[in-house]
């Protein structure tokens, strides 16, 4: 097997097994739209980074940080709901991004790489990156895993118990842009964000506890960029979007089990 496509697997599994069990808060709070707002503040980081002659790293985090923020204040605000805050920050990022980048005339940027990544272009260097960090996120994840959860089932709760549960959400915010920062340049916006919210979505058809949804969470995952990478190899098409519709597919898979068991259930 060559080096690109090993190394590509290892760094596309490393990045499911962090984004699934994120992304079971996300598709538990409703907030679908927070994992594409936090990906499109991603090209926003790009283009400053290019401007200001950072490492896209430095400035992706620093973005999808502030938008966090800017997330958590307007929620405040009387009269807007989460998802018109997380609309009008997603598309404001997104364009903002892609206007910066044409306006400073970085005309080698490579926008399909932004968007789907390049993972077969993962080197040694983006797998220790992606490895590392992920493996921090993770256990930050399990450090705030009660109050964030309890928070995620019943906020009033969480709060009369003092459980932190606000301090968990914007740790759990960090670490969302960290993840972003971080898998960007293999997984890019769209792999990245369908890493985040499909597979928690396919793991939430048999689940049978918070704990075990983040786990399966992550198989699935790691299961889709498996299946994508190989038919992206066979089929020679493109490996992000073939990662995505492999994913897909295994949710419509989870889902027509889970209805043909209820049917036998209720036949039953």
């Amino acid at each position: 097997m060559d080096h690109f496509f090993t190394r590509a697997l290892i760094a596309g599994i490393c990045i499911a097994a962090v984004a699934g069990p994120l992304g079971c808060f996300v598709v538990w709070r409703r907030m679908a739209y927070f994992g594409d707002t936090m990906a499109h503040s991603g090209l926003l980081g790009v283009g400053l980074a290019l401007l200001l002659q950072l490492h896209p790293t430095i400035g992706v985090f620093a973005v999808a940080a502030a938008v966090s923020l800017a997330l958590l204040a307007l929620e405040r605000a009387p009269g807007l709901s989460s998802d018109s805050i997380l609309g009008i920050l997603s598309h404001s990022a997104l364009a903002a991004g892609l206007v910066l980048i044409a306006v400073a005339g970085f005309a080698n940027i490579d926008l399909h790489a932004l968007l789907f990544g390049d993972i077969l272009a993962t080197s040694k260097t983006d797998i220790a990156i992606v490895g590392i960090g992920g493996a921090a996120v993770l256990a930050s994840l399990v450090a705030i895993w009660r109050p964030l959860l309890a928070g995620t089932v019943s906020p009033e709760i969480a709060e009369a118990e003092d459980l932190a549960s606000r301090r968990a959400r914007f740790v759990f915010m960090l670490m969302m842009a960290l993840v972003i920062a971080l898998a960007m340049k293999v997984a890019g916006v769209v792999l990245l964000t369908s890493l985040l919210i499909i597979p928690a979505a396919t793991a939430r058809r048999f689940a049978s506890s918070p704990e075990s949804m983040a786990i399966w969470s992550a198989v699935a995952g790691a299961t889709a960029v498996l299946a994508g990478l190989y038919v992206s190899l066979w089929f020679d098409t493109p490996s992000g979007p073939s990662i995505v519709l492999s994913a897909v597919t295994l949710f419509m898979v989870a889902l027509a089990a889970g209805i043909l068991r209820s049917r036998v259930g209720a036949g039953g």
